[in-house]
């Protein structure tokens, strides 16, 4: 069926394709009654951080007598009944989109909060779901293969907010916040780092467990400490806590929800088994997402960065060389291995992600004596610091087995996925349970040492 519906979006005109998918989501829509219009709607939309945004709000709202649906990358919940999103989709399907909420409505949900990418609002997913709340995390670098442009990828995103919302939640740090600010909504917020805004960051404090902070809202200030690592994951925390802030929702409630999250699966996520050294898993599959991972881990690193890295097939091509490039710049060792291939070659897109390794770290000059002269020669790093790995599997293996007391492993692109598309198919993988297989595997064998218990 895959097969049949990429040799039919070749043939069939743009604009044809786009009436069948409006018309699909008008059919979903129908069919259930509309549910949505049955409950408070919040949309999260952004290149990078949607997901945790989506799950920190999650937890103020239950602060409140709210019960809350959420549909997310990774999860779909209704109260406290929580189910893996294994369809590798960040909104999925109208069908199943309005399904979803259709059983959420049922179960009496007061509060909606989806997750949506641009290429469901470009292909009518959420068409029928009055969003009564727009929330931006950011607009970076991705999908250029199908937007073909950023200027068109950023408009697609600005539908989100051209609606009227009654509520509208911008990143002011973000360059593109001018694009979104200029839609009328009744409730307008802004939030910021570095610029001023309606609820800001101050007094970042950075650790490898997580982020302590102050948020400055308009009537005072109060300590937020944040149990997921990054500076990034502040923008995150700040725009839940805006959209909260907008319904009134108490800053101690607010605290408490924002307080109360440990982690997001795939997200940021660490591995121990009792190893020596940190194991982290990210779903960062942009450059701004990896750049700000490896920002993050190089800020609290005792040892050297290990990093794990691919990118996914039949998707935008331009980004690949620059995450070698910044994979390069900030990790020690660099391993480079399958992803999400789909249709395209494997090898190629190996090829272009280290197309990019040497603009992040200059080849080193070798020097090579011989009875007449010295011969000097370019050392391109394979096998010093940077391999390439195809399997993932020996790829994870290897890095692991290269890590010593302090080190951090940081292996990228999937996160809490549980399956790689390989072909047409989509093959049962995980991240999270290859590397503790292998972890424990390289335990039991001495490969790696287990910490020193005081």
């Amino acid at each position: 069926m895959k097969k049949i519906k990429r040799i039919l979006r070749t043939m069939l005109p743009e604009g044809i394709i786009l009436r069948y998918r409006k018309n699909r989501s008008k059919s979903a829509a129908s069919f259930f009654h509309y549910p949505a219009s049955r409950l408070r709607v919040i949309g999260v939309t952004g290149t990078d951080g949607k997901t945790t945004t989506c799950h920190l709000l999650s937890a103020i709202l239950s602060q409140t007598s709210h019960k809350v649906a959420m549909a997310t990358t990774i999860d779909f919940q209704i109260g406290d009944k929580i189910t893996k999103n294994l369809k590798k989709m960040t909104t999925v399907d109208p069908w199943s989109l309005q399904k979803f909420i259709y059983q959420a409505s049922r179960a009496n949900c007061q509060d909606l909060i989806l997750e949506v990418s641009a290429h469901a609002i470009s292909q009518y997913r959420v068409w029928g779901i009055p969003f009564e709340a727009a929330i931006l995390t950011n607009v970076t670098h991705d999908h250029l293969d199908y937007f073909q442009t950023f200027k068109k990828y950023r408009s697609v995103k600005e539908k989100l907010f051209s609606k009227n919302p009654y509520v509208a939640i911008i990143n002011a740090d973000d360059p593109s916040a001018q694009n979104f600010l200029k839609y009328p909504a009744d409730t307008q917020l802004t939030y910021a780092i570095e610029n001023r805004a309606d609820l800001m960051a101050r007094k970042i404090l950075l650790s490898p467990q997580g982020v302590t902070f102050t948020l400055v809202y308009p009537e005072g200030q109060s300590i937020i400490n944040l149990n997921i690592p990054g500076k990034f994951n502040v923008y995150n925390a700040l725009a839940a806590a805006s959209y909260a802030y907008s319904q009134k929702i108490s800053i101690e409630k607010i605290k408490a929800g924002l307080e109360s999250v440990k982690g997001v699966a795939g997200r940021m996520e660490s591995i121990d088994l009792g190893q020596n050294f940190n194991v982290l898993i990210d779903y960062a599959h942009t450059p701004d997402a990896l750049k700000n991972v490896y920002e993050t881990i190089k800020s609290g690193a005792k040892g050297k960065i290990i990093a794990v890295l691919g990118s996914a097939g039949d998707r935008d091509q331009t980004k690949r060389p620059i995450m070698g490039e910044i994979a390069a710049r900030f990790a020690d060792q660099v391993i480079i291995t399958n992803e999400d291939p789909g249709s395209e070659d494997p090898e190629s897109i190996i090829d272009q992600i280290i197309s990019g390794l040497s603009h992040g770290r200059k080849p080193k000059t070798k020097y090579r004596k011989s009875q007449f002269k010295i011969f000097k020669t370019k050392s391109t790093g394979e096998g010093e610091w940077w391999w390439r790995l195809p399997d993932r599997r020996e790829a994870i293996n290897f890095a692991l087995s290269q890590a010593q007391s302090g080190d951090v492993v940081v292996i990228t692109g999937k996160g809490a996925e549980e399956t790689m598309s390989v072909g047409t198919k989509n093959i049962p993988w995980s991240d999270r349970q290859v590397t503790k297989d292998q972890i424990k595997k390289l335990l039991s064998q001495g490969i790696i040492n287990s910490r020193s218990i005081k």
